[in-house]
């Protein structure tokens, strides 16, 4: 079966063209490909389907073998595999994601795309919809008490449920025990992604994220939109930010007209080959 490894920012997939290859058990699949000395490695799987209502079809597993519903770094990859590869000569292409179809903007130099730009569609931010069970329509700022300590947590979803937290100096997180206890609190009956950001600026925030279904990781793009939505929601930035994570930065701008989130970021080719299954 052949695959290309991927990444936008660090946060690397592997994705198989299920056009021509088929898939037969993705969620098993993508827990052998992902793990990270027995397999090839990766935060997941990304398999890029035909599609009825779009350019393309985008079927996501996290490395734990679960579903995802979209993931803003994974989309990218998509666009420059499908660019690069000639399955489509668009510059301005559509992809289908569990989370809605978006809209993509492909930035292209000597023939291959460097620079990607996803309209990621509007926040929600009603509880019941995130979701997260609150007695709050709108969960801004809430306490939540995990083991004798306090977090201050801003709920939000970009097609995928997310916990913001801001802190003072995000050097003294403990990723994966606090970003692991808050992703499984029952509060959050379909789990949730975690974000844990330090406000440097008016435009400028500093993000790490514990991601649902694979711990942690070195980006997340729909991670970077909640961040800034919740990020202005508190009154602590504007709505166009810089988000740099430990893979690099995305830029991410809410508009206030539309309430549509745009995120622009790169996407890079690690390597190809084909995966034996055991």
């Amino acid at each position: 079966m052949k695959f290309t490894k991927m990444h936008g920012l660090g946060n690397d997939y592997i994705y198989i063209n299920a056009i021509t290859e088929t898939v037969d058990n993705p969620e098993q699949l993508a827990v052998q490909m992902s793990r990270r000395h027995y397999g090839i490695g990766a935060d997941g799987l990304i398999l890029i389907k035909q599609s009825d209502i779009a350019d393309f079809k985008m079927e996501m597993y996290n490395a734990d073998g679960s579903s995802a519903q979209m993931c803003g770094n994974g989309i990218r990859c998509v666009a420059k595999y499908v660019y690069d590869k000639k399955l489509t000569e668009k510059t301005d292409i559509r992809i289908e994601t569990k989370a809605g179809v978006k809209q993509l903007f492909l930035e292209v130099h000597d023939d291959v795309v460097k620079m990607v730009t996803v309209i990621m569609g509007q926040p929600q931010l009603r509880s019941s919809r995130i979701p997260v069970i609150s007695k709050k329509e709108i969960v801004k700022d809430e306490e939540l008490e995990i083991d004798g300590e306090k977090y201050r947590i801003t709920c939000v979803s970009m097609g995928n449920p997310h916990a913001v937290v801001f802190v003072e100096d995000i050097r003294d997180v403990n990723l994966e025990e606090i970003g692991r206890k808050i992703e499984n609190h029952p509060m959050f009956p379909e789990k949730t992604n975690v974000e844990f950001v330090e406000v440097i600026t008016n435009n400028i925030i500093r993000m790490r994220v514990w991601e649902r279904g694979t711990g942690s990781t070195l980006a997340c793009g729909t991670g970077a939109c909640a961040s800034v939505v919740a990020s202005v929601m508190n009154g602590f930035t504007e709505r166009r930010v810089d988000v740099i994570l430990d893979g690099g930065i995305l830029t991410v701008d809410w508009r206030e007209s539309s309430n549509i989130i745009s995120m622009r970021g790169p996407a890079e080719m690690v390597f190809e080959g084909n995966y034996m299954e055991t």
